[in-house]
């Protein structure tokens, strides 16, 4: 087996040249959707009196788990159903069985991209924030671990939108901070919640 061409970029040596726009949309918005979710869990578990915060960990991961799974089933399913539609069309076209070929194999590929960026975006959004939890007890209290946590989800959300502005060639700080906002108006919010 002959090495790599020198000329092949790093971003296609590990696949990242797969990831298209649609992925990427995938990722941040379930991502987004992560993050806010852990603020959600975070501030309502010691609003709710939660004793630790590794019970903070396990009620976080395991919305981290319906998340990740609702984004790689739902995308799989999704994304199945509409390449389908366009081998079928393809093939209506060409007046050929498409079955077993580059075509049908492309668009598996893109696929299975797809459900996993979706089901990625979650896992990083919520789990991210909730390793402040990991030091409660030892370094942090757990008020400081749920403001540490907001403040890491806030974080990520600006990340986001000033990822979302760089390709779009807007100003990352404006989106990012759009992004970051999302994450305190949650933890508003949460505060005033009735329980």
């Amino acid at each position: 087996m002959g090495a790599k061409p020198d000329s092949e970029s790093l971003s296609e040596r590990i696949g990242l040249d797969k990831i298209g726009p649609i992925a990427r949309r995938y990722f941040v918005s379930n991502g987004f959707d992560g993050a806010l979710t852990g603020v959600g869990v975070t501030v309502g578990a010691y609003l709710s009196g939660v004793p630790d915060g590794f019970t903070v960990i396990k009620i976080g991961l395991g919305g981290a788990v319906g998340l990740t799974t609702s984004g790689v089933w739902s995308v799989w399913e999704i994304e199945r159903a509409e390449m389908r539609a366009e081998i079928h069309d393809i093939e209506d076209a060409m007046l050929t069985d498409l079955s077993e070929t580059k075509i049908e194999r492309d668009k598996t590929s893109t696929q299975v991209v797809n459900a996993l960026m979706s089901g990625l975006g979650p896992l990083f959004g919520l789990v991210l924030p909730l390793t402040p939890f990991l030091f409660e007890g030892a370094l942090l209290s757990l008020f400081e671990a749920t403001v540490l946590s907001v403040a890491v989800a806030v974080g990520v959300l600006f990340a986001f939108g000033a990822y979302m502005a760089s390709i779009s060639r807007q100003r990352w700080y404006v989106a990012g901070i759009r992004m970051g906002l999302a994450g305190l108006v949650v933890a508003i919010i949460s505060i005033f919640l009735p329980g």
